[in-house]
């Protein structure tokens, strides 16, 4: 009997279901946009009820594009956007407020009082985190704050709170799993990374219950089974873990070191640094990168908060490109940046940064700045984000990098890729296969099927399309990144 794995990727622009084969090579594909609310400024909200829509139905199709029988799956892999944050009522299942997404700011004034309270320290000895509206603790504690009766709730054990991989585990298994993994639990920001616990000194200095947090198990393990209504089978879900984890393993970096960078709404660089956390002094983040059979692999994290998201800003809403596929053209068709830089600080700055209030910026406008400049500048910021990353990375770990692999929808960008190899001045592997997050997520899921052996095994699977390899002079490079530091100086210090 032949055997397949289905495997969910619920991002922060889109839902995706893809079937892969016993050899991880993908059979189908189906996508489904999902709609973001701004009710204010710096806030970025979407309806859970309808990601849970949007996945029923992009698994439904993906089965019928595949043309196989739903009892030829052998198993389910979740892959999910990290730390938005949903609470719901436990009896109706309605979620008692919009999923408050990753990238929202409305519970900065709560992180400002945390910070005030002097639990920095705390929240990084114990999380490996920064105090920062990116993580779902500071949303939770916004919901208890306005939505009325929600902490009462909580309190009475009424409410669940989940992110969006245990919303939809709890869904999709007909409310009989509470459940996250390790890599999504480290990322809430209430979760201690060296005892693989809730933390309580920080539930309680938070004041946020115990009762509404999921089970947390390994990233490969039982999470229950699909619900037969969904596909008219009961199919297990046996792996979970959050996208950039997922994408790590499915870039086959097992090893101590090695390191990759994910283009999409943002851009999300991770070293694996082994069995042990490693906490940074330099901004970076310490993440749980999966926990298997019970031994835990952890990786360092530097997070862009604004990449691809700042190209679809240039197609929705200054509306100077029609979709993403021209930029590359675009920017080729002018020499040089002409000393353009962009700073899309729309929701602050990230690694190494961490600046909640800083706003975006363009500099070194002229009359003769066209449109080419523009979008040419909202790549390049991409390649510069991603170097201060690596910067801090090398800083932190002594470690030189020679290589990093990427992937993401920004890879198919060959202008992307070649400035981003010339500004780090080191190879960037491109895989036949840009789908590595939810192929890794569908790896470990055949691991947990049987469907594949070993992770050894999963490291033949990754295939090189491209290595880019760096074709500027050090004068060059020099010029454009002390350009990048200065836009970037100086929009610090304008906020």
């Amino acid at each position: 009997m032949r055997k397949f794995i289905l495997a969910i990727d619920q991002g922060t622009t889109s839902t995706r279901a893809i079937i892969v084969d016993s050899n991880a090579a993908v059979i189908a594909i189906s996508q489904k946009e999902t709609n973001q609310s701004y009710p204010h400024q710096g806030w970025v909200e979407q309806d859970a009820e309808e990601i849970l829509n949007n996945v029923i139905e992009t698994l439904r199709l993906v089965v019928q594009k595949a043309n196989i029988s739903p009892s030829e799956i052998t198993s389910i892999g979740i892959t999910n956007q990290r730390e938005t944050a949903v609470v719901w009522n436990k009896k109706s299942g309605k979620p008692i407020y919009p999923a408050i997404i990753w990238q929202s700011r409305q519970s900065i004034d709560i992180c400002n009082k945390w910070k005030e309270e002097g639990l920095e320290k705390i929240v990084r000895n114990s999380t490996g985190l920064v105090i920062d509206a990116y993580f779902s603790a500071s949303k939770i504690a916004w919901i208890f704050e306005n939505v009325e009766n929600a902490r009462e709730l909580a309190e009475n054990g009424e409410l669940l709170f989940g992110t969006i991989d245990t919303w939809l585990i709890w869904n999709l298994t007909g409310h009989n799993v509470h459940a996250t993994d390790y890599s999504n639990a480290s990322r809430t920001m209430l979760f201690n990374i060296s005892t693989l616990q809730w933390d309580n000194i920080l539930l309680k200095a938070f004041n946020i219950p115990f009762q509404i947090l999921p089970k947390v198990l390994n990233s490969i393990d039982d999470f229950g089974n699909l619900r037969q209504e969904v596909l008219g089978v009961s199919i297990p879900i046996s792996a979970v873990a959050g996208d950039q984890q997922a994408a790590l393993f499915g870039q086959a970096c097992f090893e101590t070191g090695s390191i990759k960078n994910t283009y999409g709404t943002g851009c999300f660089l991770l070293m694996n640094i082994g069995k042990k956390p490693v906490f940074s002094e330099n901004g970076l983040l310490t993440s749980i990168a999966w926990g298997i059979n019970g031994e835990i692999t952890y990786a360092l994290e530097g997070s862009v908060f604004v990449a691809g998201a700042a190209i679809q800003w240039l197609r929705d809403s200054l509306g100077i490109i029609d979709n993403a596929n021209e930029t590359e053209a675009i920017a080729r068709s002018i020499e040089s940046n002409e000393g353009v830089y962009f700073v899309p600080a729309f929701v602050g700055l990230g690694t190494p940064y961490w600046k909640s209030d800083v706003r975006g910026a363009f500099f070194g406008l002229t009359r003769g700045t066209n449109k080419s400049h523009v979008v040419r500048a909202a790549l390049e910021a991409m390649c510069y984000q991603t170097y201060d990353l690596v910067q801090t990375m090398v800083k932190e770990t002594k470690l030189k990098i020679l290589q990093i692999a990427v992937d993401g929808g920004g890879t198919a960008n060959d202008f992307l890729m070649q400035f981003q190899s010339d500004v780090l001045n080191c190879k960037v592997d491109r895989p036949t296969n840009s789908e590595s997050t939810v192929c890794g997520v569908a790896m470990m899921a055949g691991l947990g099927a049987g469907v594949f052996d070993s992770i050894e095994s999963c490291r033949s699977m990754r295939k090189t399309d491209r290595i880019f390899e760096p074709n500027i002079s050090d004068e060059k490079r020099n010029l454009y990144i002390n350009g990048w530091h200065k836009a970037v100086n100086a929009t610090i210090a304008n906020h």
